[in-house]
């Protein structure tokens, strides 16, 4: 099992920074791939940003490419997500996710992950 808990939402004004951590607990957190992904009210749940357990090889969403950075620490059982030039749009709750994977491989659909964080909520106003 893995315990999964997100911190760092709140509300700032667009143009802002946040950065989100995901602090992982329970069994092993190095093996295994992760990802970011956020709902809005009245969407669907969208991945934002992954990352394989070594590290290398991020994706980000279209919409967040260029702001968004993804990275994380093996040692501190820790994944982070530095958000950047933050826009109302981006408001939503954002997840991490865990799923065990030793490979080079992230994944960007919900049905890959087994385990999930409870969220925590980003609002950016205008």
């Amino acid at each position: 099992q893995v315990q999964l808990v997100e911190s760092g939402g709140g509300l700032v004004q667009a143009g802002g920074s946040l950065r989100l951590s995901c602090a992982a607990s329970g069994r092993t957190f190095s093996y295994g791939a992760m990802g970011w992904f956020r709902q809005a009210p009245g969407k669907e749940r969208e991945c934002v940003a992954a990352i394989p357990w070594s590290g290398a090889g991020t994706y980000y969403a279209d919409s967040v490419k260029g702001r968004f950075t993804i990275s994380r620490d093996n040692v501190k059982n820790t994944m982070y997500l530095q958000m950047n030039s933050l826009k109302p749009e981006d408001t939503a709750v954002y997840y991490c996710t865990f799923r065990y994977d030793s490979g080079s491989y992230y994944y960007t659909e919900e049905k890959y992950y087994k385990y999930w964080g409870q969220g925590t909520q980003v609002t950016v106003s205008s």
